[in-house]
């Protein structure tokens, strides 16, 4: 078994999509082959084979491996719940909320998480590509850091470090790292990664000499600017739009405790509707269809979502003929109120709902994690759709009564009277081309655009990637950190002869 850890200068600096790339290459070249990321901080999550919970980020990478999402890939997830707080969950349970001096001083025990998942998943897989979080460089986290070079140290593994020139200071980024870090730390580092390029590389070769007799470390390559890179992200929003005649407009409120906005990324490839996230003290445009999106806070978000002004203008919307769906905590905050009373989600409570729908919602312990499959029922189709289920409310009310969906065939979600509101626990949902047409199809898009297939589009992407890996990165230098051979590589193909899917 071998582990290669990918560590990043910053935030952002392209450690996923990073990842991502070396696990697609290994694995259509038959290597055994997992993803692993000791702590994320995300709000977008995946829900596990093993029925746990990880981070978006990772479910994708496991899906570069062409495996089922485990808990092991993610063993830390904190999920924040507001600037000085998170839920946490170890190994794909809920352990617990904490703020964030108390979770600091917890990460030591965190640690022995860690290192057991990691020894768990290393049992199963030849490879291990470990993602670091941040940066390595951040002193006032070093102290029983188990997210880069604290998880590196006790694993004993190489790493990459990744920095981003579209940022500009790339060689700053990488130096001052190196300069930051200990001993034995620089040591394990064993080259770089720029990520982000534009331009001639003949240009950028002076300075790439000039890194590696500065540090005596190997440049393993150069990753160019992406255009039109759509991937699951960690927690950042990207917006598209169309200017074509006849889109459908589509806005999304960006909540401070957004989560799993990624269910919205099919619509952002769709030829026919121009997408807008709107962030706080936006103007609210005019649309067609408003998205509510999941919240890690829904109380919280509910009242952000009044000081924003969105309740007035939900009304003057839907008054004009205007359609809104809500997503699972976009889905509690439709009905007339939202309580916690054990204080699950912040303080304990009851806040009034946005009284679109006949119902309450309750958040109860025992966060409800599962896959599902079902079927619309909005009186256009019946297209058929998997998604997954991520709460803790339970909601009931008149409104169930006209639900929007089947699961198993029992009724799910609900639809207004007035066929204009629509909501549901379900995620996912768009990334089926058939279910995503047809509830475009009820919001007021004509049937001349085809929805994104948005389950090919990602293994797509994933190819793309693997295909620089092999175009721009120093594949021998790889295998060498990884400890494979030809001979080793020729056994693996023996062993898969398949490419992921």
């Amino acid at each position: 078994m071998t582990t290669l850890m990918i560590q990043g200068t910053t935030s952002d600096a392209g450690k996923t999509t990073v990842v991502a790339a070396l696990c697609r290459w290994l694995a259509r070249q038959g290597v055994s082959v997992a993803p692993f990321k000791p702590q994320n901080m995300a709000l977008n999550s995946a829900v596990t084979v093993d029925g746990g919970e990880i981070g978006r980020s990772t479910a994708l990478q496991a899906l570069a491996c062409g495996l089922a999402p485990h808990s092991d890939m993610n063993p830390v997830l904190l999920k924040p719940q507001s600037d000085c707080g998170a839920q946490v969950i170890l190994r794909g349970k809920v352990h617990g909320n904490m703020d964030a001096l108390d979770y600091h001083a917890y990460k030591a025990e965190a640690m022995a998480s860690v290192m057991e998942a990691w020894r768990d998943l290393s049992a199963r897989y030849d490879v291990i590509i470990a993602e670091g979080a941040g940066s390595p460089a951040e002193i006032n986290l070093r102290a029983n850091d188990i997210a880069n070079m604290g998880f590196a140290e006790a694993a004993d593994c190489p790493v990459l470090l990744v920095g981003d020139i579209d940022k500009g200071g790339v060689f700053a980024q990488l130096v001052g790292t190196l300069e930051l870090i200990t001993e034995s730390e620089r040591a394990r580092t064993k080259g770089f990664v720029i990520n982000r390029f534009r331009g001639d590389i003949a240009l950028l070769k002076p300075g790439l000499d000039w890194l590696v007799e500065r540090t005596d470390k190997t440049v393993a390559g150069v990753l160019p600017y992406l255009h039109g890179l759509v991937i699951d992200a960690e927690d950042s929003v990207g917006t598209s739009g169309t200017s074509e005649p006849g889109a459908l407009n589509v806005i999304v409120p960006v909540l401070p405790r957004i989560s799993n906005h990624n269910d919205f990324d099919p619509l952002r490839l769709h030829p026919g509707v121009n997408l807008q996230f709107i962030g706080p003290d936006q103007p609210i445009p005019p649309a067609d269809l408003i998205l509510l999106p999941g919240s890690k806070s829904t109380r919280h978000d509910l009242q952000w979502l009044r000081s924003q002004g969105w309740p007035e203008a939900i009304r003057k919307h839907l008054r004009y003929g205007g359609k809104v769906f809500g997503i699972c905590g976009g889905f509690q905050m439709m009905g007339r109120e939202v309580s916690d009373p054990d204080g699950l989600e912040g303080d304990a409570g009851t806040t009034l709902g946005l009284e679109l729908l006949n119902m309450t919602t309750r958040m109860v312990s025992g966060k409800t994690l599962k896959d599902v499959s079902g079927e619309l029922i909005l009186g256009i189709g019946r297209a058929r759709f998997t998604g997954y289920e991520m709460h803790n409310g339970v909601s009931r009310g008149p409104a169930l009564e006209r639900p929007m969906a089947t699961l198993n065939g029992q009724p799910e979600g609900a639809v207004s009277e007035d066929d204009q509101i629509i909501g549901t626990y379900v995620h996912g949902i768009f990334d089926q081309p058939e279910a995503a047409s047809e509830i475009l199809e009820w919001a007021g898009l004509g049937t001349q655009h085809q929805a994104v297939d948005y389950k090919a589009h990602r293994l797509e992407q994933l190819d793309r990637l693997a295909d620089l890996v092999e175009e721009c990165l120093d594949t021998e230098f790889l295998k060498h950190l990884l400890g494979l051979n030809g001979r080793h590589l020729e056994a693996k193909n023996d062993r898969q002869q398949n490419s992921p899917t």
